[in-house]
């Protein structure tokens, strides 16, 4: 075997090698892919549930505070005043930040 030979068969060899570890970090880079869809769907699914549980837990606090017990019809009336009141804060807020 000629000096050009030996020289030719070490460069496929490594050739050879590049191509085996490349196909390797394709199929792991494939495999890191899916796991990240996944990861992407199980947050979105989380964040909806989040939000329904946090739209229930506002609607059950909101009954709460209009529930009228014991014919505390006076009370329910300043609750709802005061809900109200916190509702025309945030209306407030919220358009001086429109206007800036």
């Amino acid at each position: 075997m000629t000096q050009n030979e030996k020289v030719l068969a070490a460069f496929e060899g490594r050739v050879r090698q590049l191509i085996l570890r490349f196909q390797e970090l394709k199929k792991e880079n494939e495999e890191l892919y899916r796991m990240v869809d996944k990861n992407e769907e199980d947050i979105k699914a989380l964040q909806e549930k989040l939000s329904r549980n946090e739209q229930d837990y506002n609607a059950l606090k909101m009954a709460r505070m209009v529930e009228i017990t014991d014919g505390d019809l006076q009370g329910a009336k300043d609750r709802l005043s005061k809900l109200i009141r916190e509702v025309n804060k945030c209306i407030a807020v919220l358009s001086d930040e429109n206007k800036k």
